[in-house]
């Protein structure tokens, strides 16, 4: 009694109510799988809650917080409509908790009701289609041995993948990118409270427990897979495949079906994406709220699976040349085919999610309305075969597997009314003429009803009561109802049942007869349908493979078709893959144009054998930071296979893009804004080879100009002796001198320029040029941005006064350096040269002693 009570954090000293009982032995139940769910236990029209998860779920759902009392106890009690299920699980699943649903299995009656968990929900095992939204939803284990395992699984699609990774950084990146709702961690992690605080720190999703043992584990694969694949090679591999294959089993109450095999990949297989790339390209996340994201302005797709199949490709852009050369020739094909191209894609408009369709239908949880969806979209089928017909590449690959399964779509349409009812049982679901007791059954019902149509004309005519009506409720079933003025002519034979102002209420021995009989024949057909359905959706789950081998088919034929649309519609070009070198001519940032409404000033780019390293000056607001994103986006567009914004482009396969752009901190961490810019320049100093895309944006801004400078100027001799790719934008002006002294450095500015008559005003061109720029134009761009005008004067007269100390302190330092006794005469006059250009540019020249 003391441990109910505490549970449900009551007062009083009685036993338990039998129902208050009944919710405390469910509840330890769920907690032994879900420690910490809150189960939401039917009782007649609501939801309840009851002692600590009450408090918590009326906090969490901002309810009205109140008591259950019987005699002897009282406990705090919360609860939500039926009807509003869905709308306050998805609350409590946004929020990161777990939720069980215990629901009524019958009436109630005299007695206490027989209860039941029929779901148990969690951010990352959701296969309902209300719960989910458009985009993957990713379960994820990690576990640890020789380095780190990681296992996916969206149990929505049954896409089940596994990887290695030496690193933890490594395997930050992967779980970035594939955002996974809920992550189970191996003790080791989970554990170490160092580990698990800087995993929280980065990935702030719920954290649940799960059985990592390696028996446990391989039980599980055999018992999904049949074997524990031989690309688990490792235990860390197979601890974390078999716990998220055991923990997503218990969520799904046993139904793993729609898993049929363990991708292992290869994240050395695909271009690597650090998380800070991801980030600062904004591949899937705006950095402003009303952002737009380079997905956005791809994803042209028709199909839920394209746009999942889409998000795939750019998170792993592709490394063989093959393969990135067979989807540009698929998509090419689609732009020089229009009529092809937008038959398909209206297609493909009318196409539900085939991918979710088939894990449901794999699972035997599909609902009617889902196996009619199913139908519709295999309908599709044929006509996408016949379209593709004599394609090559790619697209005779999916014309292969497109398989239209006519035999699934006859036995559906032959069973299934067109416009099923929402829910199984509520009737009129299988067609007429299906079934042969089935409609058996329904004549029989039907005879009676037209039986009870035609009573209430005989009766009239031998009661010679005009008025008299058939009718029904609830409460009485059928009845015979007679106005006052006529109850005079009531036969004996009829009984009274109920009497209103007006008018009195019979009913007869033969119509409650006939009542019972329909209600007989009524739930028998009712659970004759149940039987039929269930039998027409177990038969269908024997196609689950070819369903889903026919869904990965679709969502393929979208994304090149999408592909091909925007390249199209935006007048994109093939890019063509080289050995090594990058020419862009008249470039564009994909969503910085489609945001400007296509007022977008393009620019060439050029990178490769003698030219690897580019220096960008310039004022802020020109245009930097657009043109560096430009080149990363067109690098990774041609590795995905996409057409790109530029009149022409040549790129090479590179291994990697690498960012550091933008100004961040992470306060929860305790690291400022300078110390994860080190942090992350860190990794791409370690991480960069001769093949990578380095893209570094006023490196060292966040410490002293000294220490920046110093940092900035390491930092770019180690990325030109690695012979990256790199593309360096910054401010500070003295690295410009550095071309003279690294060949393959060139020095580029954006153009801008001063307003004539002094007026203080800017005027930004956002075209590159070779060459340097001659000064930032910081107090300019900040009387743009609205600054006090004395401020503004002020900092221009400070500005004049530091420069000339600048330039005098140089003077000294070059001075100091010269070795008079072996200066020549010649070298002499190159020296005051340099001076002389410096004090008329601005721009200084290298002096060498």
């Amino acid at each position: 009694m003391r441990a109910a009570q505490s549970v449900l954090k009551g007062t009083g000293s009685g036993s338990l109510p039998p129902m208050l009982d009944q919710y405390v032995r469910m509840r330890d139940e769920v907690a032994q799988q879900l420690p910490h769910a809150i189960l939401l236990f039917q009782v007649g029209d609501f939801y309840e809650t009851f002692g600590e998860d009450a408090e918590r779920t009326a906090r969490l759902l901002s309810l009205a917080l109140t008591h259950k009392t019987s005699k002897d106890f009282s406990t705090p009690m919360a609860g939500i409509p039926v009807r509003a299920l869905d709308q306050n699980v998805e609350k409590l699943l946004a929020a990161g908790v777990c939720v069980a649903v215990a629901d009524q299995m019958e009436e109630a009656g005299t007695g206490l009701v027989d209860r039941k968990v029929t779901q148990l929900l969690t951010p990352g095992t959701v296969t309902e289609e209300r719960h989910l939204g458009a985009d993957e939803n990713y379960l994820a284990a990690v576990a640890t041995g020789d380095g780190y395992a990681l296992a996916l699984l969206d149990v929505s699609t049954g896409d089940f993948r596994a990887a290695a990774f030496h690193t933890r950084v490594a395997l930050y990146d992967e779980l970035g990118r594939h955002r996974a709702r809920e992550v189970l961690l191996a003790p080791e992690l989970a554990g170490n409270p160092a580990l698990l605080s800087d995993f929280q720190g980065r990935f702030p999703v719920m954290l649940s427990p799960a059985n990592f043992a390696e028996d446990a584990s391989r039980a599980e694969l055999h018992r999904t897979l049949g074997e524990v694949p031989g690309s688990l090679n490792s235990a860390a591999l197979v601890r974390a495949c078999g716990a998220i294959l055991g923990y997503a089993r218990m969520a799904q109450q046993g139904q793993l079906a729609m898993v049929r095999r363990v991708v292992r990949f290869e994240p050395g297989a695909h271009m690597r994406l650090p998380e800070a790339a991801v980030r600062a390209l904004e591949l899937f996340q705006a950095q402003s709220p009303q952002g737009v994201t380079l997905m956005d302005v791809l994803c042209q797709t028709r199909t839920a699976g394209g746009r999942r199949r889409l998000r795939a490709w750019l998170r792993a852009p592709l490394l063989d040349e093959l393969s990135i050369q067979a989807r540009l020739d698929s998509v090419q094909a689609l732009t020089r085919a229009p009529d092809l191209r937008g038959s398909v894609r209206s297609l493909l408009y009318r196409a539900h999610d085939l991918e979710r369709l088939a894990a449901r239908v794999a699972t035997r949880r599909a609902s009617p309305r889902e196996v009619a969806s199913l139908a519709r979209t295999l309908d599709l089928l044929p006509d996408a075969v016949t379209l593709l017909a004599g394609q090559d590449g790619l697209l005779a690959g999916v014309h292969t597997r497109l398989s239209s399964l006519p035999d699934v779509v006859t036995r559906i349409r032959a069973a299934m009314v067109d416009d099923p009812p929402l829910r199984l049982g509520d009737g009129g679901l299988i067609r007429d003429g299906f079934h042969a007791e089935l409609d058996e059954l329904r004549a029989g019902a039907l005879a009676h009803r037209e039986w009870l149509a035609q009573l209430e004309i005989t009766e009239r005519e031998r009661t010679g009561i005009s008025s008299l009506k058939v009718g029904f409720n609830n409460v009485f079933g059928y009845y015979l109802e007679v106005t006052g003025p006529h109850l005079s002519k009531v036969p004996p034979d009829y009984r009274q049942v109920a009497t209103l102002k007006d008018r009195a209420r019979f009913t007869r021995p033969d119509l409650r007869e006939r009542e019972r009989e329909i209600a007989r024949l009524e739930a028998a057909a009712s659970r004759l349908e149940i039987e039929v359905f269930t039998e027409l959706r177990d038969a269908l789950s024997a196609h689950a493979e070819a369903l889903s081998e026919a869904a990965g088919a679709l969502a393929e034929l979208d994304v090149l078709s999408a592909l091909a649309e925007l390249a199209v519609e935006s007048g994109w070009t093939r890019p063509r893959t080289t050995d090594g070198e990058t020419r862009l001519v008249q470039a564009r940032h994909p969503v910085v144009e489609r945001s400007a409404g296509g007022r977008f000033v393009p620019n060439d780019a050029q990178l490769g054998t003698g030219r690897h390293t580019l220096l960008l000056t310039g004022p802020n607001m020109a245009g930097k930071s657009t043109y560096l994103r430009t080149v990363a986006l067109c690098a990774l567009l041609h590795q995905i296979g996409s057409f790109v914004p530029a009149d022409r482009a040549e790129l090479p396969v590179y291994d990697a893009i690498h960012t550091r752009i933008g100004a961040s901190d992470d306060l929860a961490g305790g690291r400022s804004t300078f110390m994860v810019e080190m942090s992350e320049l860190a990794a791409i100093l370690h991480g960069a080879t001769h093949r990578s895309l380095v893209i570094l944006d006023e490196v060292g801004r966040g410490t002293s100009t000294l220490d920046g400078l110093a940092i900035a100027h390491a930092a770019l001799e180690h990325l030109h002796a690695t012979r990256a790719h790199t593309l360096f934008a910054t401010h500070y002006f003295e690295l410009t001198r550095l071309e003279a002294d690294f060949p393959g450095l060139v020095n580029l500015h954006v153009a801008a320029e001063e307003d004539a008559a002094g007026s203080g005003g800017l005027t930004f061109y956002h075209q590159v040029v070779p060459g340097a720029a001659r000064q930032s134009y910081g107090v300019e761009v900040a009387r743009l941005a609205g600054l006090p005008a004395p401020v503004t004067h002020r900092a221009a007269q400070l500005l004049t006064s530091l420069n000339a100390q600048g330039d005098d302190r140089r003077l000294i330092r070059e001075l100091a350096a010269l070795d008079l006794s072996r200066l020549t005469p010649m070298q002499a006059l190159e020296v005051l040269h340099s001076w002389q250009r410096a004090a008329t540019t601005g721009v200084p020249e290298t002096v060498e002693g």
